[in-house]
């Protein structure tokens, strides 16, 4: 698994990514994109594609005291030129558990939540982690 794109750090006092894109991700996220507009990332702990991270359009999961900013995303479309950013957000809970690894968002084909924005496509984000050192 080949990261393509590093997130923009955000949790407070880092200078480090948490967070990627493979690719396939990438380009997956410039063709929702262009359907729904800019975008963002939430990583429940929760029952339901709780290990997936859903993808919303900017502003419809409302975030707060119980999340994290773990890092945005500076997209560009294919001819380079810059889309936005889309923000990773995961909830405090799960941070408590996830807070030594790196995490890269991939695509993979199957249906996940009806309530993320791939899931209509075939396709369904994951995240594929591992610790940092």
């Amino acid at each position: 698994m080949e990261r393509a794109l590093e997130a923009r750090p955000r949790v407070d006092g880092e200078e480090f990514s948490r967070v990627a894109l493979t690719a396939e991700a990438m380009d997956l996220l410039r063709q929702l994109w262009g359907r729904h507009g800019p975008l963002m990332f939430h990583q429940s702990g929760g029952c339901c594609d709780g290990s997936s991270p859903m993808c919303y359009p900017a502003g419809d999961f409302k975030t707060g005291d119980a999340d994290v900013l773990l890092g945005t995303f500076d997209m560009n479309d294919v001819q380079g030129e810059p889309l936005g950013g889309i923000d990773f957000w995961m909830s405090v809970e799960q941070f408590a558990y996830w807070k030594h690894t790196h995490l890269t968002v991939d695509v993979v084909d199957g249906r996940g939540s009806g309530f993320s924005v791939e899931a209509p496509e075939g396709k369904r984000f994951l995240i594929r982690s591992e610790l940092m050192g």
